[in-house]
This record gives C-alpha cells, sequence and structure tokens, in this order.
C-alpha cells in the first residue's frame, strides 16, 4: 500500500516537473523567435495586408536588433493580424498593432529595450514603436511617421524608436492619414477613424534567392 502510494506520489513530481520544464522552454522559444526569423539578413521585409492596400515595411536589424525582432516576433505570431489602425493624426502618425476590431487589447510580449539612440530618425515614411512615458514600456505598438517629427527623436530625454521605413505603400500610409477621425464614445479616445482601418495580416516576406555564380 506504502509502495503504491509512493509510486503515486513520484508521477505526480514527474508530471510537475515536465509541466514547470515545458513552460521554462516556451517561454524561451518565445523570447528567440524573433532572432530566429532569417537570422542572417540583417533587412527583413513584411508585408502588411490593410483594408486600404498593401504596404511592404523593410526593418533595420544592423541598427535596431532588439526592436526589429520584437516586431518580427509579433508577426510571426499573428498578434497584428485583424487589428485596426486606432490612432491616426494627419500630418503627424497613424498608429496601431495593439487592438483588434472591437478595440479589445490584444496579447502583448514584454516590453523591449528603447533603442532611439540608434541614429535612425523618426522622419517621413519610417516605422517606429510607440510606448508610454516610460522610455523602455515598448511593447507591440507601432506607428508609421507621415511628416518629418524630430520632436520624437531622442535628445536630453530618451526618443522613440525608429527601426525601419516604408519601402512600398507609401499612397496607402497617405490615405489612411487622409481619413476622418472622431472621439470614440465608448473609450473616449481621440484620432479614432470613423471608419475602421484595419491590418488583416502581417507576414514576413521570403528572402530572395541569389543564384551562385
Amino acid at each position: 500500500m506504502m509502495s503504491q502510494y509512493l509510486i503515486t506520489v513520484s508521477r505526480l513530481f514527474i508530471v510537475i516537473a515536465i509541466l514547470v520544464i515545458a513552460i521554462f522552454l516556451s517561454g524561451v522559444t518565445q523570447a528567440k523567435e524573433g532572432t530566429d526569423i532569417q537570422p542572417d539578413n540583417l533587412f527583413p521585409r513584411v508585408l502588411l495586408q490593410t483594408s486600404k492596400g498593401n504596404i511592404i515595411v523593410e526593418l533595420d536589424r544592423s541598427r535596431a536588433p532588439i526592436t526589429s525582432n520584437n516586431f518580427l516576433a509579433y508577426v510571426s505570431a499573428g498578434l497584428y493580424n485583424n487589428t485596426v489602425f486606432h490612432r491616426v493624426i494627419k500630418n503627424f502618425v497613424v498608429q496601431g498593432g495593439g487592438y483588434d476590431v472591437h478595440y479589445n487589447p490584444r496579447k502583448q510580449l514584454k516590453p523591449v529595450f528603447n533603442e532611439s539612440g540608434n541614429g535612425l530618425k523618426n522622419e517621413m515614411y519610417t516605422i517606429a514603436m510607440a510606448r508610454e512615458q516610460k522610455p523602455h514600456s515598448a511593447t507591440g505598438q507601432f506607428y508609421f511617421n507621415v511628416e518629418d517629427n524630430d520632436n520624437l527623436d531622442p535628445g536630453r530625454d530618451w526618443g522613440y524608436a525608429v527601426f525601419g521605413m516604408v519601402m512600398e505603400g507609401t499612397e496607402v500610409i497617405d490615405s489612411i492619414a487622409a481619413i476622418t477621425t472622431h472621439t470614440h464614445g465608448r473609450l473616449g479616445w481621440s484620432d479614432v477613424p470613423v471608419k475602421p482601418v484595419l491590418l488583416k495580416k502581417a507576414s514576413v516576406i521570403a528572402e530572395e534567392v541569389t543564384a551562385e555564380k
């Protein structure tokens, strides 16, 4: 009887140990996910399929490796799919990546280090990370600059980290930036598009294979 009890307890401990290891490994996998995507490509490209048309952005791992890999992790996990551009300010920014079509928050990964001092500027048609007041609070929300916004670059204080630029689809961003916005009745947010603009899907573009000479 006692031996049977000990066997049962031992099995229970083994199951618990397996679960703990699995949880730990899943966390490690999540953290490495961005770095594992096209690891030898310093300038991976991402296709953003929106309800206004397609946008292609090129990320800059050479200057913003942490931020670029973070963005790729969100793309790979499908966390940008079926989200909205919830903040649109003409002659300033188009922001998205944080809410679904019902304006419910999407899952966010851990905040990342602020790479705003990497030399990349908040110039027109660049992509950068949105954040809260704390400098290292960026998670998944991003924005496109629709003007040269040098006030968002670092000075005596931390800036907002630019990590890539738009290669195709600037006209799509222009069309989003020009839409009518209002203050959302339920949420009380300003600068929300009257007609939601969707980010239907984000996907990493396959690398071009160069034939050896």
